[in-house]
């Protein structure tokens, strides 16, 4: 960070001033003196000069006003930005509000206690209150309307300072005696503060100045010290909060008179004077601190007593009260920056976040790319890379690959242009200097420094990628101490111990080229390092403090700025003898240049560089200056005789939107002048002076001065000079053409004025070279119109090859449906049914794939996009089309449409589709999935799997004692599955016997082929038993509730056929009771005597059915009434009668109705009442 004394004003008539303000948000300075003296002055820059900006551009004082009041000498003024107040207090307690009205001051509240005198006056964060402190204890809390809020009088205690906290909470107050204590926003005491700062001091002190910063720009680091409080004796402290047990303590070495934090509480300035040994009288100096309290730097300041300061409202000035005078001071801030390939980055902090917002701001096509990164420390940049060097989150262990060095504090972050993140390198050294060339970064704390090889993704060969893998630390990372003499051989061990050993001369300043780094030292010892391999050539001996380092291209010179913004210059190479005759290497050359705060050599020429002096940028050639350029930017870029700047002052401002109108861009002389010379000389002398002056950029100016001028030879002479090759082609190929307007036509081409070349061209009714220099461009849009608008015939495959190539333009920007239209005329199919699938236009994609002819390549990918989305049919048809059968099988597979697959896999005479659906099924059952292992048979037409997995469900069901009318369902619908499986055989053997004897002979064959592939499970015989079992079970409880207990009876003796279906208990005990209930006690008894001797009941529950059988049979005869309609029933047989499924009746007359698809019985009478057959629920025709 620099500084510079920059302007003077004076107060008329001497009068010594008191204080001084500068308002942030408008930009007046208010100060105050002897004898009642307030002035407001504001400075502005006046310029029409769109390159003069910032503090390159000349200030004069828009306004000058005296503001009369006061009698005795103003002591106090503070601004209100947000209401646009200014309060000011004097020597007598007056104080006086001023408020602004047509461009002029005037007042607007008066107050005077009478009583004592104001020593502090403070408006909080949003400027809605104030809190004046007096001399005497009193203590008055107003409005910005000029209403008392609260006053309070602290006895005994003599105030002289007040601030509020951020959140206007927290008051401090300031006492003489130098205590402060904390008070609530209600004026109630917390506490005193403890002052780290006073330890081991004695004597009278009193508070110089309590600055607490309030984060209204943001904070440079998430809880960063914001509250200084500084002491007359030169003691200072920053704290996090009021409360801070560990706060910074400085020794500033001064007598203090006050301090002030910059706008975003990045800088502290403290303003003072120093006893100097040499001098009798005090000088009086303004040093800079950071938050963390490392110095920044000092600026000597004239005159005899210096009594206050204020920063300007951009931190890029400060105002100094000195005796009689205001002093105004240009700071030049360090600023987190840097320029790789035509992209400025440069970070910046937020109110709203607590990381910093880094912005890659592309200057060529004026993009910006943006990232945030918490806790950065710097920007370096280097070609087309830059390294954002940060403390490591704590919160984020490491990647794997980095865990040898766990634990790392820090990480450099090697990104491209636009901010991409390439590689982290975690590393355990504060990397308080960075350097960068194209194949190394170098970090380095006060003590040791780090060189890392980095590598770049597109530059790696298989050869270094296995490299790398074998090894990530072998060669390309290394540690060296400051104070190590390195040999350049594998000395440089990656050790982080040498970072932690401490040295007496620590490091201060670092710059690297391709083949030496330079390490500067406290002392003024110069290290020079041969590069990469790192050994010790030369220490050299200065006697400054440098603070940046750089080397020219041919790394022959090192420039050193040092703390105090003196370059200075010192030949690396050149030996020289010494005053005792000894010949040492390396000279201090005599170029001495004060107030510099950067420079940078140019990239192609050892003795040209450019730097910057106050606000004027120089640029020299062997030591020797030309004229000065006013300006204020940080120099970018030095190469080709071009100098390129960036206003960063003014991008700051505003620094979400940059401008273009920020970048500079500086012609040395030897450019202008050869300019010069082209257009008002001639060639001929202007190719003499460049002769003299020999450049690249000027050969290549000549060159295109005589292209201009059709000086064919001279073109082809300078384009030899600058060693152009595709300069000397073009003017190879310009001599081989006849026509001077199509050589004419040709160098505006070359120069870049297409229209005026293609209009040159159509002119000469050359539609073609028009068409040809479109086509190069790669304007498609242009080629499209122009072989349009051509009289004859358009080439056919040229205007294919435009409409596809717009189709890609909006293609790329997934501008779809423009592409489609293009496409379409393109004849382009493959693009088409991509933009077809991304606009999700089934039926188009569809369309195309039934237009393209069979076997195309692109239906296979078609039919992956139907895939895709689950379009079976139309995936299937694509396959099939382009024969591919397999594939279609496997989509059915995939889409779960097992029939279309087995299907398929049958009209292709695939085998391997019966083992894929028992793999699948086994896959479903293992999840314990049964019903869609089922759903999966049934689909594929396995209808005999999928019976036998429904059977075992029910079977499963049925134990578990679930509702009957669910088990019912379930049997039910395993003999539906039979059934199915029935008719397919049917069909199948139909199918094989075709031609031969007749229906009946084919479904015996089919059924006696069935008879030998179900003997593994004769459930396919009786599939319905479980059904009837459960139906009769239901059927019979239900007539006993409805009251037909004769119909439940007859019902009831069915089930005792099902016994291995039904549990015999539920069996006999419910034909006990319907028994019981028709008074049918024969039949009661027997049903007793069954259930008295199964063997599944406990003792207990035998006994239970005996002393109920004894209950009843003691009041009941256990005969039957009715037995004749019984016997039959009782007796069963061979000659079974058939049963009524509806009523459950046997079926003795002729007429009854047969189920068609469970082939039941119902009473011919019973039907009319169903709409469907009672067992299997199917319809009734």
């Amino acid at each position: 960070m620099f500084f510079y004394l920059s302007k003077k004003i004076a107060v008329p008539n001497n009068v010594k001033l008191k204080c001084i303000s500068w308002n942030k948000d408008q930009g007046f300075i208010a100060c105050g003196g002897e004898d009642g003296l307030l002035k407001v002055l504001r400075l502005e820059t006046q310029t029409d000069d769109s390159k003069l900006r910032g503090l390159a551009a000349p200030s004069n004082l828009s306004m000058n006003q005296n503001l009369e009041g006061h009698s005795g000498a103003v002591q106090v003024v503070t601004w209100n930005e947000q209401y646009q107040k200014l309060t000011t207090s004097d020597q007598n307690g007056l104080i006086i509000v001023w408020m602004l009205y047509k461009g002029s001051w005037y007042e607007e509240m008066i107050n005077n206690r009478n009583k004592s005198v104001v020593r502090s006056m403070s408006w909080n964060a949003d400027g809605q209150k104030i809190c004046i402190v007096y001399e005497d204890g009193a203590v008055i809390v107003g409005s910005v309307d000029g209403n008392r809020i609260w006053g309070k009088d602290l006895k005994g205690l003599q105030l002289c300072h007040v601030t509020w906290s951020a959140d206007s909470k927290i008051l401090l107050f300031g006492m003489a005696n130098g205590e402060i204590h904390i008070y609530d926003n209600q004026g109630n005491f917390i506490m005193k503060m403890k002052l780290n700062c006073l330890v081991n001091v004695t004597g009278a002190i009193s508070i110089a100045g309590i600055h607490w910063y309030h984060g209204t720009e943001g904070y440079v680091e998430p809880d960063c010290p914001c509250l200084a409080i500084c002491f007359d004796n030169g003691r200072c402290q920053i704290m996090r909060h009021e409360n801070d047990q560990n706060p910074i303590l400085i020794d500033t070495g001064m007598y203090v008179v006050g301090i002030q934090w910059n706008h975003i509480g990045s800088v502290l300035a403290v303003a003072g004077s120093q006893k100097v040994v040499t001098q009798d009288k005090d000088v009086n100096i303004v040093q800079f601190y950071t938050p963390f309290g490392e110095h920044l730097g000092t600026l000597k300041v004239p005159g005899k007593q210096m009594c206050s300061l204020s920063w300007e409202g951009g931190g890029l000035k400060i105002a100094l009260a000195v005796d009689s005078f205001i002093y105004f001071a240009n700071i030049r801030p360090d600023y987190k920056w840097g320029y790789c390939s035509n992209t400025v980055v440069y970070a910046y902090t937020r109110p709203d976040r607590p990381e910093y917002c880094v912005v890659f701001w592309d200057t060529k096509n004026n993009e910006k790319y943006i990232k945030y990164v918490k806790s950065l420390i710097s920007i370096t940049t280097c070609g087309d890379f830059c390294i954002l060097a940060t403390k490591a989150d704590e919160n984020h262990p490491q990647e794997e690959n980095e865990m040898e060095t766990f634990g790392a504090t820090f990480v450099l972050v090697l990104c491209n242009s636009i901010g991409t993140p390439l590689d982290p390198k975690y590393i355990d050294l504060v990397p308080l200097f960075v350097a960068m060339t194209k194949t190394h970064v170098i970090a380095a704390s006060k003590e040791a420094f780090y060189t890392w090889q980095y590598r770049v993704a597109k530059k790696l060969t298989a050869l270094e990628i296995n490299q790398i893998t074998r090894s990530r630390k072998e060669g390309r990372e290394r540690i060296y101490h400051v104070d190590d003499v390195p040999s350049g051989s594998v000395d440089g061990v990656f050790d982080y111990s040498k970072a932690i050993q401490g040295t007496r001369d620590p490091i201060c300043a670092i710059t690297a080229s391709d083949k030496t780094l330079i390490v500067g030292r406290e002392s003024g010892i110069i290290q020079r390092y041969s590069f990469p391999n790192v050994a010790l050539i030369q220490k050299y001996s200065l006697d400054c403090r440098a603070c940046q380092l750089s080397l020219n291209c041919n790394s022959s010179r090192l420039a050193i700025i040092d703390i105090a913004g003196v370059l200075t210059f010192f030949d690396l190479d050149t030996r020289v003898t010494d005053s005792t005759g000894q010949q040492v290497v390396g000279e201090l050359l005599k170029l001495e240049r004060k107030d510099v705060w950067d420079m940078k050599w140019a990239k192609d020429n050892p003795d040209l560089f450019a730097m910057m002096e106050k606000t004027r940028m120089y640029v020299f050639r062997n030591l020797d200056p030309e004229e000065p350029i006013q300006t204020s930017g940080y120099i970018c870029n030095f190469e080709d005789l071009e100098i390129k700047s960036v206003l960063l002052d003014e991008i700051l401002k505003n620094p979400d939107h940059p401008s273009k109108d920020y970048i500079m861009n500086f012609e040395i002389r030897s450019l202008r002048d050869s300019r010069a010379l082209i257009e008002k000389v001639g060639i001929e002398d202007a190719s003499q002076f460049i002769e003299d002056n020999p450049h690249p950029r000027l050969w290549r100016l000549l060159a295109e001065a005589a292209l201009q001028k059709l000086d064919l030879y001279m073109a082809q002479q300078a384009f030899v000079r600058c060693k152009d090759y595709q300069g000397i082609k073009f003017v190879k190929r310009l001599g081989n053409l006849q026509s001077e307007s199509m050589k004419q036509a040709e160098i505006i081409a070359y120069f870049g004025r297409f229209e005026e070349a293609e209009g040159m061209y159509l002119a000469m009714d050359r539609r073609d070279l028009a068409i040809g220099l479109r086509l190069k461009l790669g304007d498609w849009f242009r080629v499209l119109h122009l072989l349009k608008t051509g009289s004859g015939d358009a080439d056919d495959s040229l205007l294919e090859q435009a409409h596809n190539a717009i189709g890609d333009y909006f293609a790329d920007r997934q501008k779809w449906l423009n592409a489609v239209q293009y496409y379409v005329k393109g004849r382009n199919q493959e693009r088409l049914a991509e933009c077809y699938y991304m606009l999700e236009d089934y039926e188009g994609l569809e369309n195309l794939a039934n237009s393209l002819p069979e076997n195309h390549k692109l239906l296979p990918e078609i039919a992956q996009m139907f895939v895709r989305v689950g379009m079976c049919e139309q995936a299937v048809s694509a396959f099939l089309k382009c024969n591919q059968p397999k594939a279609a099988v496997d989509t059915c597979v995939h889409l779960n449409q097992w029939n279309k697959a087995v299907e398929l896999a049958k009209s292709h005479s695939m085998k391997e589709i019966g083992s894929l659906l028992a793999r699948y099924a086994a896959h479903l059952l293992e999840k314990n999935k049964t019903l869609d292992a089922i759903e999966l048979y049934r689909k594929a037409s396995y209808f005999f799997e999928a019976a036998k997995l429904m059977y075992k469900i029910a079977d499963e069901e049925a134990k578990k004692r679930t509702k009957p009318l669910r088990v019912k369902k379930l049997y039910v619908l395993s003999a539906l599955l039979i059934e199915q499986y029935h008719e397919q055989m049917k069909n199948a053997q139909r199918g094989k016997v075709k031609g031969k004897n007749s229906e009946a002979t084919s479904a015996l064959a089919g059924l006696l082929e069935e008879e030998v592939l179900s003997t593994s499970s004769r459930f396919t015989d009786n599939a319905w038993r479980g059904a009837e079992a459960y139906h009769f079970f239901i059927l019979a409880q239900r007539q006993l509730y409805e009251g037909y207990v004769d119909t439940a009876l007859k019902t009831a003796l069915h089930l005792r056929d099902y016994e291995d279906i039904i549990p015999s208990v539920e069996i006999y005990s419910l034909l006990a009771l319907c028994a019981c209930a028709s008074r049918a006690f024969g039949t009661c008894s027997k049903a007793f005597i069954k259930l008295e001797s199964l063997e599944t009941l406990s003792a207990e529950q035998k006994q239970q059915y005996e002393d109920l059988a004894l209950e009843i049979f003691t009041k009941h005869t256990p005969k039957d009434n009715r037995k004749s309609e019984l016997n039959s029933l009782l007796e069963g047989g061979e000659g079974k009668l058939p049963t009524c499924i509806a009523t459950g009746s046997p079926i003795i007359e002729y007429q009854f109705w047969v189920c068609k698809v469970c082939k039941h019985y119902v009473l011919a009478q019973e039907i009319s009442n169903y709409n469907f057959c009672p067992l299997c629920h199917s319809s009734v025709e």
